[in-house]
């Protein structure tokens, strides 16, 4: 059995770079923002409002958005809506990733995934550690796929959710999606 990605293989060809898939990968992607909170609304929801403006700055259509309570049924019945809706391509959320007695986000998004990045979440942490020290390590943001949609999930600080956007999320949407559509 030869493995056509090994290029040490006979007969194999090698693989794309990164640099070629984010080359044929989608200069947009749909996405919808959700807020998880108790105790936020549409004025006080500045991690919301900041997504949607990067985002939005970033060429990428804000699809929808909403803000829910930090309840799992909540939360899985916004995920379950945006998977069946064809206009969603990612998911990002903010909100509900700590440790407290509430914060039951992780477990809500976790239990939905089908494929998980948990890369995603390591890079996430060592960003974080560099800004904030040693409290990165309460932080559960998590990446995953599920019916073809890439889903994160952050914490509900504005300063969290630019370095994740700016860091990780905007350089690669559209090479996730495109990978996840392959």
């Amino acid at each position: 059995m030869t493995d056509s990605t090994d290029p040490s293989t006979p007969g194999a060809t090698p693989s794309a770079t990164p640099a070629e898939h984010k080359a044929h990968a989608p200069k947009t992607v749909s996405c919808f923002v959700l807020t998880i909170s108790d105790s936020k609304t549409e004025a006080t929801d500045t991690s919301g409002a900041l997504i949607r403006e990067l985002l939005t700055k970033a060429g990428h259509p804000v699809v929808g958005h909403r803000i829910v309570k930090d309840e799992p049924s909540q939360v899985q019945r916004v995920i379950e809506a945006c998977c069946s809706d064809p206009r969603t391509q990612a998911i990002i959320m903010t909100g509900g990733t700590g440790i407290t007695s509430r914060d039951t986000t992780f477990e809500a998004v976790e239990s939905r995934l089908e494929k998980r990045l948990p890369g995603f979440g390591e890079l996430f942490r060592i960003l974080s550690y560099e800004e904030i020290g040693a409290a990165a390590m309460l932080s559960r943001a998590q990446a995953g796929v599920r019916q073809g949609r890439i889903i994160f999930s952050l914490p509900g600080s504005p300063n969290a959710c630019r370095l994740a956007l700016e860091k990780l999320i905007l350089p690669e949407l559209g090479h996730l999606v495109r990978e996840i559509s392959r």
